[in-house]
């Protein structure tokens, strides 16, 4: 069943900007607990001391998400003052544009750690929680860059990829545990990271919108939450293309 505010609180992680701090707002004004994690602890007491919240209400835990132990101490800690984790929106990453000649392993590993390895950290420290009460909603954000190769994103639609492919694998042992595990893969959202990009981004929504999208996703059956319709439905059908067609395609769409 999707999670209710009244089984417990819910978990934010890269919640200091964009995505995650709409997804938080969101949260709190529909009545929930929202813990929020993400490195800058001054942006997290700034979102948990902002007027506009309720009835819900925002709780700051400055986190760093790559550091394993820390991981198992927050969920400990969240537990122990709040209550059971009852929805997690495993939302940290971060973006940096490379191609052939720009890819460099000093950018790209901790791209990978961020993006990929810490979500299997959070949920590494989640499942044995959410399986003792026997209830628990996970939602794993990715992107649809993670579909296929595109110009730009080396590192990135990699570890996009990656996030896809791990909540696919995991999806049946989450259903074998009465848990509840989603793929969220947006379109392009204007944050503070795709602000950088210097290149047209069809279909741009804001934050506020792919939060509404995200949150009424988690009160559907469907694994997959994905926006705007329009332009992800175009990257599943190129999803389905062979090459041979694919690379021309891909290659008249963004010039490179």
């Amino acid at each position: 069943m999707p999670a209710r505010h009244s089984d417990g609180v819910a978990w934010v992680t890269g919640a200091s900007q964009g995505i995650g701090e709409a997804v938080c707002l969101r949260l709190a004004r529909d009545g929930w607990t929202v813990v929020a994690s993400a490195r800058s602890a001054d942006k997290l007491d700034a979102l948990a001391g902002r007027s506009d919240i309720g009835p819900g209400r925002i709780v700051a835990m400055a986190l760093d998400v790559t550091d394993g132990p820390a991981v198992d101490r927050a969920v400990d800690r969240i537990i122990a003052h709040h209550g059971p984790i009852a929805l997690a929106v495993l939302n940290a990453g971060t973006y940096l544009a490379d191609n052939a000649e720009t890819l460099s392993a000093e950018t790209l590993v901790p791209t990978v750690d961020l993006n990929f390895v810490s979500v299997a950290r959070c949920l590494q420290a989640l499942l044995g929680p959410m399986r003792a009460v026997g209830k628990g909603h996970v939602q794993v954000v990715s992107s649809v860059s993670g579909y296929r190769g595109l110009p730009n994103a080396a590192s990135y639609g990699a570890t996009k990829a990656a996030l896809i492919n791990l909540a696919e694998s995991l999806k049946l042992d989450f259903d074998r545990f009465g848990l509840t595990l989603q793929l969220v893969n947006p379109g392009f959202v204007k944050t503070p990271l795709t602000d950088r990009n210097d290149f047209p981004m069809p279909f741009l929504i804001s934050a506020e919108k792919a939060a509404d999208r995200i949150v009424a996703g988690a009160a559907k059956r469907s694994f997959e939450v994905t926006f705007p319709r329009r332009f992800t439905f175009l990257l599943k059908v190129l999803r389905c293309l062979p090459y041979a067609l694919y690379f021309p395609i891909v290659r008249r769409m963004t010039g490179v």
